[in-house]
């Protein structure tokens, strides 16, 4: 903030990388820039904070680079309140003809236009730093594409032929705006140095590759992102290449709580998950603008990184192994927010399923089974793919709309599914009844879809699992009554579930349904569809609760079993772990895939496991396991 009047004053550049460098941290990252546009260093391009004395920035890399410490700078290009302020004709353009955002409490309120003058401006400033301090990396914030309609976005985009009077197209071409600074950005840096660190913060994933050199997932699981958004970031981001993932949380609860600091148990859960998904650990924090030192904070980021560091070994250069592909080939900004997709995250998890979330970046050959949740429509590439490994033997499990062409109008791949497209299904609300060969574990009842869906026909040799039960009436006003109890009436011809050869499909949205209401039934169903076409999976437990969470990795010569057990609560508007959760006797199933294994241990302490030998598998026995636990088993 421009109005700190003391800024640096207290920073003991020393004490505070002596303490840095007691954390075990390697690469840390410091403002360089801030969010409002103020300077930390000495500019001639830019404008230091007016309270700021000396540069600040300089004596920490200095001091970093004395201590083997990596040092990013941090910039961030989407907002800057000063620079806005100064130049006004720097700033985005909205629709309704403002530059400032509504409400205007919010660090975003001014924005800045990458086509204006501010982009050479902060090219400038990025260089000026790297030319004049021993530098590792980059860290560039908040490259949203801000929909912008100022006199150069508009002729630039007549000259590409696209509409500058439809939002959705002026978004797109801010996003190719972004692109393209983040590019120039990264070309203009690695002149300078080659071996940089550049990570974006924005645009999406896959418009960044090729241009970062790592990705940051930021997760704030106590803020609204909560405890569904980086599960889906860790099991995509992999499938990307051999791309760095630092999994960045916070010690604070959201962003400007400065009197935040989370519980140590909450922190380290996150960090465990990341590493266990192939993720580096990362703590963000809001440093004190006075330069104190809190150690508190450092005290809290210590212990848990002295934790993780005796189990690095384990950690190192480990790869997931999974058989399972979520297919989400839509637009990718939605990755971050698609409530089907979470929940389809969040059923697999709890089914201790090894998969990951792919997009056609990504080859998708070596899954067994492929997944498309609720809205998954078919374009050619994504046919072709399918059908290539329907061809091959593998299987499909698709839900509700998904596998229907863009418009809508019939399943691209007809003869492989085995159904015919009808249209909507009317049925408000919409039950089923599962027949004998999928209904292990299941009520003898009709149940609840919980989400709508289409009607289909079955053909050939298809077989019907599942039919549709007809309510009564369909939820209603008729003028006089409100038709808000409608239970079932009778069971129809209506498929509900069909299986044809290799490829499952559900009538409805049933990952909908599990996000609405988190029915346990849903997911049963769902699971006797995968032991079908999964019968040997590559992990099994007996006695885990839903909450527990298995993942599994290999190093030469070595496979490892990440076994997490915390469980978020709500209390109130945030979710919250501040305990983890103890577990005793646990067995666990690994399949061996024809490995000799010889040795089988808790890292990092080595004590050796009991476990025994049948068929597929290697049956383990874990005594105990408090939060986390990491098995090792060797060849």
């Amino acid at each position: 903030m421009k109005a700190i009047p003391d800024v640096g004053e207290n920073f003991d550049v020393e004490a505070f990388t002596d303490r840095i460098k007691a954390c075990g941290v390697d690469y840390l990252v410091f403002h360089a820039r801030c969010n409002q546009g103020l300077a930390y260093y000495n500019t001639r391009i830019g404008t230091r904070h007016p309270s700021l004395k000396y540069d600040l920035f300089g004596k920490l890399s200095e001091a970093c680079q004395r201590k083997g410490i990596a040092l990013g700078a941090y910039f961030n290009a989407g907002i800057s309140s000063e620079e806005g302020l100064q130049h006004r004709e720097w700033t985005t353009l909205y629709f309704d003809g403002r530059s400032l955002r509504e409400p205007r409490f919010t660090p975003h309120v001014r924005t800045m236009c990458y086509n204006s003058g501010y982009r050479d401006h902060l090219i400038e400033m990025i260089k000026e730093v790297l030319y004049q301090y021993p530098v590792g990396g980059l860290m560039i914030d908040c490259l949203i594409n801000y929909p912008c309609v100022c006199p150069v976005c508009v002729q630039e985009m007549k000259k590409r032929n696209m509409d500058w009077s439809d939002l959705s197209s002026v978004t797109r071409f801010a996003e190719i705006s972004a692109v393209r600074l983040a590019k120039d950005i990264a070309e203009e840096a690695m002149k300078i140095n080659p071996d940089l660190l550049i990570s974006n913060n924005y645009p999406s994933y896959e418009e960044l590759l090729g241009i970062n050199t790592y990705f940051d997932v930021v997760s704030l699981p106590a803020s609204d992102s909560g405890y569904e958004f980086m599960p889906v970031m860790a099991h995509y981001l992999r499938t990307l290449g051999d791309y760095p993932v630092l999994n960045m949380t916070g010690r604070f609860y959201d962003w400007g709580d400065f009197g935040g600091l989370r519980p140590g148990e909450a922190i380290k859960s996150e960090l465990l998950y990341g590493l266990a998904n192939g993720m580096r650990p990362n703590i963000g924090g809001h440093f004190h603008p006075r330069g104190d030192l809190e150690n508190a904070v450092l005290d809290r980021v210590e212990r848990i990184y002295r934790e993780l560091q005796t189990m690095e070994p384990w950690f190192d250069n480990a790869k997931n192994i999974t058989e399972i592909a979520i297919v989400y080939p839509k637009k990718i900004a939605n990755i971050r927010g698609d409530r089907q997709l979470k929940s389809a995250v969040r059923m697999l998890s709890e089914l201790k399923q090894q998969f990951d979330v792919v997009t056609l970046a990504s080859d998708w050959s070596k899954y067994k089974v492929l997944i498309f949740p609720d809205d998954i429509l078919f374009d050619e590439e994504t046919a072709r793919r399918v059908k290539k490994h329907v061809n091959e033997g593998k299987a499909v499990i698709s839900t509700g709309f998904s596998g229907l062409d863009p418009e809508k109008r019939h399943f691209v791949l007809e003869q492989e599914w085995g159904i015919k497209f009808l249209g909507e299904n009317p049925f408000d609300p919409a039950y089923f009844t599962v027949g004998e060969n999928c209904n292990e574990g299941l009520p003898d009842m009709p149940l609840s879809l919980y989400s709508n869906g289409i009607e289909v026909e079955a053909s050939g040799k298809t077989r019907t699992e599942a039919r549709l039960v007809k309510p009564y009436h369909n939820r209603d006003w008729d003028g006089e009554y409100a038709f808000y109890y409608n239970p079932p009436d009778r069971v129809t011809e209506k498929p509900a579930l069909t299986i044809n050869g290799q490829v499952a499909h559900f009538s409805h949205r049933i990952f909908s349904g599990y996000y609405d209401k988190a029915s346990v039934e849903l997911r049963t169903v769902f699971s006797n569809v995968l032991d079908r076409f999964l019968a040997k999976p590559l992990v099994k437990t007996k006695n885990l609760p839903s909450f527990s969470r298995v993942f599994v990795t290999e190093q030469p010569k070595r496979r490892m079993v990440h076994l997490l057990s915390y469980l978020p609560e709500m209390r109130g508007n945030t979710q919250m772990i501040e305990e983890p959760i103890e577990l005793d006797n646990i067995t666990l199933s690994l399949r061996h895939d024809d490995r000799n294994f010889k040795n089988i241990y808790l890292a990092p302490e080595k004590v050796r496991l009991s476990y025994t030998l049948e068929g597929d598998y290697v049956h383990i026995n874990v005594p105990k396991s408090k939060g986390y636990s990491l098995l090792v088993i060797e060849e």
